[in-house]
């Protein structure tokens, strides 16, 4: 890995990470981690990022895959999935260090354009691993140490940001980021109703509001969207209402029952069924055990 890179990540986490070792640049679409021990599992429906690991390593499963990468490597989601993470080695000594870096579509597209770059209508996998390009790296550092310069950030970060988005797109998982670019493809299609499902997860699902949504018909949204994301959409709305609820009781001492109301439910009864087999315990005890390992671990 770029020493030079780690360095300034260090330096950068010293003085901003908040009490929860995240740190959100101001750089639109960046967002530095840390971690100094193995993390609990946590759970998510990503957005498309390329997640650069400059130390320690981490474990992340989406669907029947696990992928594991540790410093020198980067995960890259192309498109919305649920994932389930761990960070796997770190230490107070030798923390877990990475930066996240949210794939502009409109820049993919752009850029795409300009390289008249084509799109591959092959499926390929919204999740891979493999070793950072030294190019990557290297436009990564440099969008680091402009932090250090708040008054160039807003008329700077711009061109970095670009130049990342083209050695990506240029590197051994363009094939798969090209596909952000293209707003008619199958993935952009239902990207279009992803933003759909997440801003509205809380209604009663409507099939044909989402496949109108991506200009599909149902049945051809129904596919599609479980090829893009691993799930059918109605699975998708239950894990960003079941990931809601969690945070809700996990930072705002919510209870079960007024968590669930808050993201949908209309019945509490189902709302742990549907819980207990994403989490792999009651509401309740799940969070009252996360809480417990939180403080254990601080």
């Amino acid at each position: 890995m770029n020493n030079l890179l780690l360095e300034t990540v260090r330096g950068y986490l010293r003085t901003e990470a908040d009490p929860g070792d995240l740190a959100r640049s101001p750089v639109p679409g960046l967002t530095v981690i840390r971690s100094n021990s193995v993390g609990e599992l946590a759970y998510a429906v990503s957005r498309p990022l390329a997640c650069l690991v400059v130390q320690g390593a981490k474990q992340v499963t989406t669907g029947a895959q696990t992928f594991a990468f540790s410093a020198g490597q980067s995960l890259i989601v192309t498109a919305d999935v649920p994932i389930v993470s761990q960070v796997t080695r770190a230490s107070p000594g030798e923390p877990y260090l990475s930066l996240v870096l949210d794939l502009d579509r409109t820049v993919v597209a752009e850029l795409c354009v300009e390289m008249r770059a084509t799109c591959d209508a092959a499926a390929v996998s919204p999740v891979q691993v493999g070793e950072t390009d030294a190019e990557v790296a290297d436009g990564a550092c440099r969008l680091m140490r402009l932090l250090d310069h708040p008054g160039a950030v807003p008329i700077l970060h711009a061109p970095v940001m670009r130049e990342l988005h083209y050695w990506l797109l240029t590197g051994r998982h363009g094939g798969a980021i090209r596909r952000l670019g293209w707003p008619e493809s199958y993935a952009g299609r239902v990207a279009r109703a992803v933003a759909v499902l997440r801003s509205e997860f809380r209604r009663p699902l409507r099939m044909r509001r989402l496949a109108e949504a991506a200009g599909m018909s149902a049945s051809s949204f129904h596919h599609h969207f479980r090829e893009a994301t691993s799930l059918s959409p109605l699975q998708f709305q239950k894990q960003l209402r079941l990931i809601e609820a969690r945070r809700l009781m996990m930072s705002e001492s919510a209870s079960a029952s007024a968590a669930a109301f808050a993201v949908g439910y209309e019945s509490a009864p189902q709302f742990t069924r549907e819980y207990r087999r994403m989490f792999g315990a009651p509401p309740a005890r799940e969070v009252d055990e996360a809480k417990s390992w939180i403080r254990a671990a601080a």
